[in-house]
């Protein structure tokens, strides 16, 4: 960050602050009553918050906000100026990170600024188009009444709404990233129908099987089998008709996991995950192509077809460990998601030792954010594994905090994955740390 950079996002606030009219005075004023809404007053006259407001926008020396002016900020400037909360691009509460970025805070302090505005936001029942700013709702009902008038912004601007979405996850309960996921959904079907600029169809297309996987995925999450379904085969029509072998896969992989946990048996799933295999064999992406066969080694583990499993697995190392430089999906699939694989597969064709060692490993790499939601599954695993091993007391330990993780998101499979555990530690329910993780269990998951 250069002392230009501070002037830059200086400038930034400064403009915003200017283009809702108020005045130094205006803005310190609402940012007390923001504070109060929030339930964390000044203890400082209003005119010493002018002086800083004033010394954040300075064209000479400007000075960063600090943490809690930053969250009280977004706070304000996440309402537009009818009043209405708006988070996506175009929107002043964008321009403000961006601002803030230029004074050099960091991508986690960002990211961090906007989970917590998008959890307010959908919290208080109005995150519906929170991620489409006021430039993209405008264009979008522009388009609807005359479909030549699509372009590449708009097509950006959803391309960046799903992004926005998916970032969030691990971070936001699955029930609120439905909502916020809705509106897209819809305009990518009405803009389906529509008889659009014919060079921008591929586009279009992509963004709508990126965002009604995403869409089935979190249907089935919150237990709507039949919309997961009818959503996933919308995101496999509009990904098969890219004419991309790769991201056909990902949707098959998608659909498989929730399949695998919806539908009674196994085969169904590996119908899904062969036809993953086959397209990823045939695509550009080896990570992807990796992924398939790890899945393809779990559903061979679960069916005890222990050569077949080993024989995938080797495949997911090999397709790893190449050259990743111009894959495509470089990182939709890492080392630490395939070791999670490989305890799942010792687990039930293996050493539940060498399992649990592999789920460790697992979970130490998934760190991210976005990697929450399968750290807890990988986890409750590991738990299972000190189970087979004997060690049910550190195994309850460990899925106390699994539980903690999954109430957190509403995860359905890491819900699942935890039932199948507690089952596992039945000849241990009258020992007192058995009872300790039922009460957690029934106030947390109200299972």
């Amino acid at each position: 960050m250069s002392a230009q950079d501070k002037l830059v996002g200086a400038a930034m606030l400064k403009r915003l602050r200017l283009s809702r009219g108020w005045s130094l005075a205006d803005t310190a004023r609402l940012l007390a009553e923001t504070a109060d809404r929030l339930g964390q007053p000044f203890d400082t006259a209003v005119m010493s918050v002018q002086r800083s407001v004033a010394r954040w926008e300075s064209s000479k020396s400007p000075i960063l906000p600090g943490e809690r002016y930053q969250l009280l900020l977004a706070h304000l400037y996440a309402r537009d100026a009818h009043g209405q909360t708006s988070l996506g691009g175009g929107s002043d509460f964008a321009e403000l990170l961006e601002a803030l970025e230029h004074f050099g805070v960091g991508e986690q302090r960002l990211h961090e600024l906007r989970t917590l505005l998008v959890r307010t936001t959908t919290d208080t029942g109005v995150g519906l188009l929170a991620l489409l700013g006021p430039p993209t709702q405008t264009a979008l009902t522009t388009v609807f009444a005359d479909p030549s008038r699509l372009d590449e912004p708009l097509l950006a601007a959803l391309r960046n709404a799903v992004s926005d979405v998916n970032t969030q996850v691990g971070s936001i309960p699955f029930v609120r990233l439905q909502l916020l996921l809705a509106p897209i959904i819809e305009s990518c079907r009405r803009l389906l129908d529509l008889n659009i600029p014919h060079p921008l169809v591929p586009d279009l297309q992509l963004i709508a099987a990126e965002a009604y996987t995403l869409a089935g995925r979190f249907a089935f999450e919150t237990r709507d089998d039949n919309a997961s379904k009818a959503l996933y085969a919308a995101a496999t029509e509009a990904a098969g008709a890219l004419g991309v072998p790769w991201r056909r896969a990902v949707v098959h992989m998608s659909h498989a996991l929730v399949t695998l946990y919806s539908t009674p048996g196994l085969n169904a799933a590996k119908t899904l995950i062969d036809a993953a295999v086959r397209d990823a064999r045939v695509g550009q992406s080896a990570a992807v192509r990796a992924r398939a066969h790890a899945l393809q080694a779990e559903i061979a583990a679960r069916a005890g077809a222990e050569k077949h499993a080993k024989a995938a697995l080797s495949l997911a190392w090999y397709d790893l460990d190449r050259d990743c430089v111009a894959d495509p999906a470089e990182y939709s699939f890492s080392p630490g998601h395939l070791r999670g694989f490989e305890g799942i597969t010792s687990l039930y064709i293996g050493d539940p030792s060498q399992a649990h060692d592999y789920f460790a490993r697992s979970a130490q790499a998934l760190v991210g954010p976005r990697e929450q939601v399968q750290r807890a599954i990988v986890s409750t695993d590991q738990a299972l594994a000190r189970i087979r091993l004997g060690d049910p007391r550190t195994a309850a330990e460990l899925l106390h905090d699994c539980i903690d993780a999954t109430s957190e998101t509403g995860g359905r499979v890491a819900a699942i994955r935890l039932r199948r555990a507690r089952r596992d530690l039945r000849p241990w329910r009258r020992e007192s740390f058995v009872a300790d993780l039922d009460d957690h269990l029934i106030e947390s998951l109200g299972t």
